[in-house]
């Protein structure tokens, strides 16, 4: 092979592979983990600084071969101080998908100018400051930063690999919460007139395979998209960045397959540059103060090419959108997180199923897809606002049927008695196989694509040598 050739080799791969759009297909359950609440990050102080918040999303480098789960804002609904962090995790993966020995590796923390972003919610005058509710994360395949959308912003921010702020997007002034044209992270609808709605913000995050464009999706719609008092609509947005320079470019809208039950997204996957698996749940099923009654949680394909941007329009309530405006192209259910209960969990779906990656692909060419449960730090709270943990005992055929609240990190005072058979609501993760075809897989960073490059080229010259010595 000659070095001129190369370049045009691996550029025609890339066209090759781009221009192969992505299907899933064949999903099927391989196994379950079900992670003890009480899971412990030894670098923190207190009991409740030191538990970790899974999943509320997951993300795989494969460049580095690294899983990273994502916490929120932390125990107490934004009640309770909690430095916000992400966790990189290791995994065992057999050649069938099937997963074990999950064991947190490094625990980072979000800072910006040497302080902790913290989960506690934006204060009552309605300054956001450095309040921070995580939930869509992904690496950047060029540089290697780490990219979270927040549900208080909304916000998209970057990070170094050591967990410090580098910049902060540009949010589309449609999506920043307002009262009037006055702007408000505090206060919710009616008051609230326009923006995200609060705790439904950007939850799904996804990465172009180059890099280039980042793609955050609201939970719900804005206010303006048709909320009232009588529920939410159907539609929320999908917003395009650009990384080079954080601003939006685009806006596409997506239509929830029901409202009601607090149905809305919460994980964005990118198979390619246009497609996309994301996740669509209610809010029922086993969690803290949940309903056990009609669990629906569903993976889509969906396509955001021939959408139109709705950037300058409010989306509608129900029904179609205006003439000339084409909403973001819905395909087939992939995989129905509800089908495959686990025997520890009474057989029961958990209520927030919010973490979902693509990672390494199997020994048949299959990938394996996991997906994450949200556990909210096992702990709810009263009407009064005092905060409780949960404890289950899962000996029982129904461990949810017998749960006891406690004082946060204290089992004094408990109805009940608590022994070794009792646990806080444990994390879940459900490991998939599925045939992906024409995925795309993201673009190392500069350095490493020099560095294959290189070693390419001194092949070819090597071989070109070796032809004039014969």
């Amino acid at each position: 092979m000659s070095s001129s050739r190369v370049p045009g080799l691996l550029l025609a791969c890339a066209i090759t592979s781009a221009a192969h759009a992505q299907s899933v297909g064949n999903a099927g359950f391989v196994n379950g983990l079900v992670l003890p609440g009480g899971a412990l990050d030894l670098s923190a102080g207190s009991d409740v600084e030191r538990r970790l918040g899974y999943f509320s999303d997951l993300y795989y480098d494969r460049h580095r071969n690294e899983w990273w789960g994502l916490s929120d804002r932390g125990p107490g609904g934004g009640t309770l101080p909690y430095e916000t962090r992400v966790q990189r995790f290791t995994l065992d993966v057999a050649a069938n998908g099937a997963i074990s020995n999950f064991q947190v590796a490094k625990t980072i923390r979000f800072m910006r100018d040497g302080a902790p972003l913290d989960g506690l919610a934006p204060n009552p005058s309605g300054v956001l400051g450095n309040a921070f509710d995580p939930e869509g994360f992904v690496v950047n395949p060029k540089t290697g930063n780490l990219l979270v959308s927040d549900e208080y912003g909304p916000s998209l921010y970057e990070f170094d690999r050591s967990g410090q702020l580098v910049r902060q997007y540009t949010v589309p002034s449609n999506l920043v919460p307002k009262v009037g044209a006055t702007v408000n992270y505090n206060a919710a609808p009616p008051t609230l007139t326009s923006g995200r709605e609060p705790n439904r913000a950007l939850e799904g995050l996804a990465i172009s395979p180059d890099g280039r464009y980042a793609y955050a999706v609201l939970q719900n719609g804005a206010v303006q998209d048709g909320w009232s008092d009588s529920g939410r609509g159907r539609y929320t947005r999908i917003v395009k960045f650009d990384t080079a320079t954080g601003q939006a470019v685009g806006q596409y809208a997506y239509k929830l397959d029901s409202a009601g039950q607090g149905r809305g997204i919460s994980a964005l996957v990118a198979l390619g540059n246009d497609r996309f698996m994301i996740l669509e749940r209610n809010n029922r099923g086993i969690g803290v103060g949940a309903t056990l009654a009609s669990p629906d949680k569903n993976v889509f394909m969906i396509d955001l090419n021939g959408a139109t941007d709705v950037s300058g329009i409010d989306l509608p309530a129900t029904g179609e959108l205006p003439s000339g405006f084409v909403a973001v192209a819905k395909g087939a259910k992939v995989i129905d997180l509800d089908a495959d209960t686990l025997a520890a969990l009474g057989n029961k779906s958990p209520e927030k199923w919010e973490g979902l990656a693509i990672g390494p692909q199997l020994a048949d060419g299959s990938f394996l897809v996991l997906a994450g449960t949200d556990n909210d730090y096992s702990v709810t709270q009263n009407d009064s606002g005092k905060q409780f943990d949960v404890w289950f005992r899962m000996s029982d055929a129904d461990p949810y049927a017998t749960s006891i609240q406690c004082p946060i990190g204290a089992i004094v005072g408990c109805t009940g008695t608590l022994d070794g058979d009792y646990m806080l609501l444990p994390g879940v993760l459900h490991a998939y196989s599925a045939d992906i075809d024409g995925y795309v897989t993201a673009v190392p960073e500069p350095d490493a694509f020099a560095l294959l490059l290189a070693g390419l080229i001194g092949v070819g010259w090597l071989s070109y040598r070796n032809r004039r010595i014969d």
